[in-house]
């Protein structure tokens, strides 16, 4: 959700801001590599990086980049010995490399492509490499079975492009097709677009499917085919099944089946998903019953135990699609609190937290 947000700002050339990115990681951190988050001038922020510990520190750091325009790069240390430094016993543990850059030219514009590719379902890498004395950004997409794939534009130019410095990775956001708009559906459809899916709410009573109830939805009314055909459900897709009606899941359960999603949970006890699976197999891409064994209880909590489960699912997913391992584990070479800064690296300022 976080890089998203991001993404669609610079999309819609938002005002100033500053890009601050963990590209390196030692020991336990709130966020991995990867992690980013957008400080606006005016104030404000998207995403986050940190449980609140350093958002002040480099906050402050803000107007002197949207000044000079030159990137900084600082270090944080919050292991036990060094987080006393701090003033707040914060027990984050581990050490942290953030880059801090102002959101222009290269980089707005790479990062508007990034929300342009992801909206078309394309999955990309952002390079940043460091060549005489500046960074310069590299895009490329990556084809269907993720592996990376050069643009036309970047082909060759790796070799001469200089000191590699990060990679980051920018996935499509996984969409989640629930199919049944009864009242039990709209938690679900909360948390999933807080956690970052991208929702379709499907039902075959149009009545239902209201933007009052759904507003940032893609909404498909109709029989299990028309949805699927409209929708076009694909292999990368999840499905929950929440009509409550056995005849209607069945014959949405028959259309999906065959399409193989990468996931597809279906709500109700195990005597209906018995009932509603008669004759039929089931894959392994099927949790039935959908959730989390949490103890769930009425919408909400029974909401939370589906979202645990579609993140865990959806973490393991981009395992597999993404070829190589992952590629925005970055530069784990970390400079702790009590060492001298090098190379342009500025050290975390003590008691930032406590401000």
């Amino acid at each position: 959700m976080d890089a998203y947000e991001i993404l669609r700002y610079a999309a819609l050339g938002g005002g100033p801001s500053v890009l601050a990115t963990v590209i390196g990681v030692e020991g336990h951190s709130y966020r991995k590599a990867g992690a980013a988050m957008l400080f606006l001038e005016r104030g404000g922020e998207l995403g986050s990086i940190s449980p609140g510990c350093l958002e002040a520190d480099l906050r402050e750091r803000v107007r002197p980049i949207l000044d000079s325009g030159r990137p900084e790069l600082i270090s944080y240390n919050l292991e036990p010995d060094e987080d006393a430094m701090w003033g707040e016993a914060i027990g984050c543990g581990g050490k942290l490399l953030i880059l801090m850059e102002a959101v222009r030219g290269e980089l707005a514009a790479a990062l508007a492509d990034a929300c342009r590719a992801n909206d078309s379902g394309v999955a990309v890498v952002l390079s940043r490499w460091k060549r005489a004395g500046r960074i310069e950004y590299r895009m490329r997409r990556t084809d269907e079975g993720g592996s990376a794939a050069l643009s036309g534009a970047d082909s060759g130019l790796a070799a001469e492009a200089g000191e590699r410095i990060f990679e980051q990775r920018f996935e499509p956001r996984t969409r989640l097709v629930l199919f049944g708009a009864g009242d039990d559906v709209d938690p679900v459809f909360r948390i999933a677009g807080r956690v970052g899916f991208r929702v379709a709410v499907a039902d075959w009573r149009k009545r239902l499917l209201t933007r009052e109830r759904f507003p940032s939805a893609e909404l498909a009314a109709g029989n299990a085919e028309a949805i699927v055909r409209e929708l076009g459900v694909g292999s990368r897709d999840f499905v929950l099944l929440c009509g409550h009606q056995l005849q209607r899941d069945r014959e949405m359960l028959e259309a999906v089946l065959p399409l193989a999603p990468a996931y597809l949970g279906v709500m109700g006890s195990r005597k209906r998903i018995r009932l509603l699976f008669d004759g039929l197999d089931m894959p392994p891409f099927v949790r039935a019953p959908v959730g989390l064994d949490i103890g769930g209880d009425g919408p909400e909590e029974i909401a939370v135990s589906i979202a645990a489960e579609l993140i865990a699912v959806r973490r393991s997913c981009a395992a597999d699609w993404a070829s190589g391992g992952s590629a925005n584990e970055g530069d784990s070479r970390l400079f702790g609190g009590g060492n001298e800064p090098a190379d342009g690296r500025t050290e975390a300022v003590p008691r930032a937290c406590a401000r």
